[in-house]
Parts: C-alpha cells; sequence; structure tokens
C-alpha cells in the first residue's frame, strides 16, 4: 500500500467516528514526531501493538480484500506478568463487498459485534484436524443463543447483534452491498497477530508501503521503525 492511501483511510476513519460521536484515546493522535518524545511510559502501547492497523492482506487491492482497525486495548500472551489483562478491544471498518479473508485463531475467543451502519455478512467453517474446512456442522453463539449451522452458511450481522468465535472457528467476513460501511467492534481474549491467525490462503497480515509521502499517525507495527 502507498502511504498516502493509508493516511486517507485515516482521514476517512476520523470523519466517520466523529460521524458515529467515537472519541478516540489520545495515543491513537500521536504524531511520528510525538512518538520520538515517548519513553518506557508507554510500552504497553509499543508492546501490545496498539493503535492504527490498515492491511491489504498483501493483495495490492484494499478496497477489495482489506481490513481497518484500531486496537484501543491489548494484553500479552507472552508477557502476562507485565501485561496482567486477559483481554483485548478492537474497533474496525468493514466497507460494502470488502473482504477479509478466511481465517481462525488457535488461542482468542472473540466476540464480533455490529457497533453500526450498515450490515456485516459472515461465512463460516469449523477446521478440521489438519486445519482445513471442515463440512461438519458449526456450533455458533450469537447474542447469548446457541445456534447450530451446516459448514459454510454465511450469517448476517445487522447493527446491533454481534457473535462469538471460539478457536479454530474459520470465518471471512464482508460488508453487505448496498448497506453501507459498518463499524465493528471487537472484544477478545488477548489479541497477538504475529503468532495467533491461522489463515486459510497465504497472505500476508500487515502491508508492504511504499513511501510516497510522510506518515500522518504510525501504524501499530511500526513503533520500532520510526
Amino acid at each position: 500500500m502507498k502511504r498516502s492511501q493509508i493516511n486517507a483511510v485515516m482521514k476517512d476513519a476520523l470523519k466517520l467516528f466523529k460521524e458515529y460521536r467515537i472519541s478516540l484515546p489520545p495515543f491513537v493522535l500521536w504524531s511520528p514526531e510525538e512518538w520520538k518524545t515517548k519513553g518506557k511510559e508507554c510500552d504497553e502501547i509499543r508492546d501490545n501493538m496498539l493503535g492504527w492497523d490498515i492491511t491489504d492482506f498483501g493483495s495490492g487491492d484494499f478496497e477489495k480484500t482489506g481490513l481497518f482497525l484500531i486496537t484501543l486495548r491489548n494484553g500479552n500472551q507472552k508477557q502476562s506478568k507485565k501485561y496482567p489483562k486477559p483481554y483485548a478491544e478492537k474497533l474496525m471498518i468493514v466497507r460494502e463487498n470488502q473482504v477479509t479473508p478466511m481465517h481462525f485463531h488457535w488461542y482468542k475467543s472473540e466476540d464480533i459485534i455490529n457497533h453500526g451502519g450498515g450490515n456485516l455478512i459472515i461465512k463460516l467453517y469449523q477446521s478440521d484436524e489438519n486445519e482445513g474446512l471442515s463440512d461438519k456442522d458449526i456450533e455458533i453463539v450469537m447474542d447469548g443463543v446457541k445456534k447450530t449451522f451446516p459448514a459454510g452458511t454465511v450469517v448476517k450481522l445487522t447493527p446491533g447483534e454481534s457473535i462469538t468465535f471460539t478457536k479454530g472457528i474459520y470465518h471471512r467476513f464482508w460488508g453487505e452491498p448496498g448497506k453501507g460501511t459498518v463499524i465493528v467492534r471487537e472484544v477478545s481474549m488477548c489479541n497477538d497477530d504475529n503468532t495467533d491467525n491461522r489463515f486459510f490462503d497465504k497472505i500476508g497480515r500487515f502491508p508492504e508501503i511504499e513511501e510516497d509521502e510522510k506518515p500522518l499517525y504510525l501504524l501499530c507495527n511500526e513503533y520500532g521503525k520510526f
């Protein structure tokens, strides 16, 4: 992705959050210059990868295959004594027909919540013993109600609705066409995007960036770089 595209996505997100009256923590709006002044008191933000996360999953086409996220809070599976939080929270923006590829998590369980806007469409499979797509039924919980679906079922989350993914459940999601951009919240166990994502197809989690202009804000995997 070009840095100019990432900056534009950030600006669009801030407009959307303002429209929905969603306030963000201060560190989200620290400039690269401000980050240079931050010391060890901000290690939790760096070590747990809080902040901006914009990815095209290596596709080269963010509009078609991509996702916008901001990690607001997070613990750390590998440094649980230093960071004892057992939970994480994210904000996501999913555009119409913008796909997040099929994946599951080895460790993390999560609730995906349609916070507002359009409808979120999700395709579901249980993983098999070889981490492929199982043809077995899927047992899932949606807003506290247990449900059973055939493999490959597509469910729709309208604003206010949620779904719970336990480890090993494959999911692929996108915004329903014609219904508008979706604001999504994720409430989960500790998040680790470096080691806890099992994508069905081989893709990249973080984008390669072409530096065609200065960064507006840093991405969560860039604190060390800058």
